[in-house]
């Protein structure tokens, strides 16, 4: 598998102040992680496992274990994240199994997974490539991933337009519109998507553009099995 795709300035977790800032201000988006949850869970049999990748404070895996649908694990990189997620589901008392560790080697047994999720990360990731594999390689057969996240040739009108509709106070506007616009520059083209996609053993990639991002739904499909290593 070629390193080639390796970005060595990503990968950094958010820790302290910057996580718990991180937690306020994506909190606002509460309805979209249960419309999120509720569209997933609405799509996978009862009992299913889905695993989100990089869950940050955990608010859509902890919607997704409300569905009472789904059996629900999270894999992330930042222990405050980590630590914050526990302690949310422990106080909403629902069930997710959240693990600290790296997208690219993720502490799981392969093909353990009916369903996996990865929202507003997958930019960040330090080795894509070797991220879209163990998703792949902890996948069940038939399972799919999906990964949402913002396109680097976004217009930055609708950036500053989405921004907007967030209705922040003055200062977290300031501060989120800074931020979205270093994020979407750090971001994938969907050409870029594709060829990371390529290298990796995943034979069926869905991709669709929907405002300021993307959605990616990659298959498993049963004939693909024991091809990964």
């Amino acid at each position: 598998m070629s390193n080639a795709a390796a970005r060595p300035n990503k990968g950094l977790a958010f820790d302290g102040w910057s996580a718990r800032w991180y937690a306020n201000t994506t909190k606002r988006d509460l309805p979209e992680f249960q419309a999120l949850a509720n569209r997933i869970a609405a799509e996978l049999p009862c009992g299913s496992a889905v695993l989100e990748v990089a869950p940050g404070p955990g608010y859509l895996s902890i919607e997704l274990a409300k569905t009472q649908r789904v059996r629900v694990a999270a894999v992330e990189l930042s222990a405050s994240f980590v630590e914050m997620a526990r302690a949310s589901a422990t106080k909403q008392n629902v069930e997710v199994d959240f693990r600290q560790g790296n997208a690219a080697a993720m502490p799981f047994d392969g093909n353990s997974f009916d369903f996996i999720v990865c929202r507003a990360a997958f930019k960040k990731f330090a080795e894509p490539v070797r991220a879209l594999q163990e998703m792949y390689r902890v996948l069940k057969p038939n399972g799919q991933a999906m990964i949402i996240d913002l396109l680097r040739d976004t217009p930055l009108s609708l950036v500053d337009g989405y921004v907007a509709g967030m209705n922040l106070g003055r200062l977290n506007s300031f501060i989120t519109r800074r931020m979205f616009r270093h994020l979407v520059r750090s971001a994938y083209t969907e050409r870029e998507i594709r060829g990371l996609i390529a290298q990796t053993d995943f034979q069926r990639a869905d991709i669709s553009a929907d405002g300021i991002g993307f959605e990616v739904r990659l298959h498993k499909e049963p004939a693909d099995v024991g091809l990964s290593a």
